[in-house]
């Protein structure tokens, strides 16, 4: 049972990784440094998870996450500096994603190209899916209100990630859970944001089309 929490635990960091990339992190290092296990549906310890990477959960590597953390924070509440962020979080999203994941996958899956390559899936692409829909939030804000609804994008953002790496730690699988129904909603915004865009394009490029045929009517000289 442990290992299929392990599974769940990993996917939920990751997806939290969409929202912050150091948060998850710095969330499933305190737990291993602090030794926390948690009694729910055979137990869970994610020092014991980790096995090899017994690092994460050191507390050199705890406290620079919590460092990296809170200058991530308090980052994304700057204007504009916000959105310059997001060009350079969206592959170190990915990255951790499929870090955290991989680190959390249990030992019968080896640790081979295979694991790395169901971590990269698996974690990698949760983290750059949330994190797209997270970077057209803020986009779709700045363009609409100049940047001034954008700390209210970024306190959901963490908010979101607090959560799912808080129950990724805690209740694993609820927190998979979590993730099904975040990327369904995910996906499905990312689909009509460029559903509309689309549908934008194609009506612009008639209305310039119609406006040229006017002009055309306008210079025709019998």
């Amino acid at each position: 049972m442990n290992e299929f929490m392990a599974i769940f635990a990993g996917v939920g960091l990751a997806a939290a990784c969409g929202f912050r990339v150091f948060v998850p992190l710095f969330v499933a290092s305190l737990a291993a440094n602090t030794g926390m296990e948690v009694d729910f549906l055979g137990g869970f310890n994610v020092e014991e998870v980790l096995g090899e990477h017994h690092w994460l959960g050191s507390t050199p590597v705890t406290i620079m996450l919590g460092v990296a953390t809170v200058v991530e924070i308090g980052s994304y509440y700057i204007p504009w500096i916000d959105n310059a962020l997001d060009t350079i979080a969206t592959p170190l999203a990915v990255t951790a994603g499929t870090v955290i994941t991989g680190t959390m996958l249990p030992e019968f899956m080896g640790d081979g190209s295979f694991k790395w390559a169901v971590a990269m899936i698996a974690g990698g692409g949760t983290a750059g899916v949330v994190q797209g829909a997270s970077v057209i939030a803020r986009g779709t804000s700045s363009a609409t209100t100049g940047g001034i609804g954008n700390p209210a994008v970024s306190t959901a953002e963490l908010g979101g990630s607090v959560l799912t790496a808080g129950l990724a730690v805690l209740i694993p699988i609820l927190a998979g859970v979590l993730v099904l129904f975040l990327l369904y909603f995910v996906i499905r915004t990312i689909y009509r944001y460029f559903k509309r865009r689309a549908a934008a394009k194609r009506e612009a490029k008639l209305a310039a089309k119609a406006a040229g045929e006017r002009t055309d009517d306008k210079s025709y000289i019998p």
